[in-house]
């Protein structure tokens, strides 16, 4: 059991860091509502697709910032206007 806890903490601080190193590398991903196309998918009676109308989530950009490099991002704005 006593072993079991270094093991389990040692993988939470490695995929911590990996995630780490892939928001420096790629800050953006993404968008998860339309799998990066930048709008929704329409078919038509055919069965072709064709574009939809722009995604609100992404605003027809197909990428979103991720979730460690917005913190990031805050945190470095706050300590840069705590510091001047």
């Amino acid at each position: 059991m006593s072993t079991l806890i270094p093991a389990a903490l040692a993988a939470l601080l490695l995929s911590a860091a990996g995630y780490a190193a892939l928001c420096t590398a790629s800050p953006f991903g993404d968008c998860r509502k339309c799998d990066g196309l930048g709008s929704q998918l329409k078919f038509d009676r055919r069965g072709k697709p064709k574009r939809g109308k722009t995604c609100r989530r992404c605003k027809g950009v197909g990428k979103r910032i991720r979730i460690g490099r917005h913190l990031y991002n805050v945190a470095h704005r706050t300590w840069t206007a705590g510091t001047r």
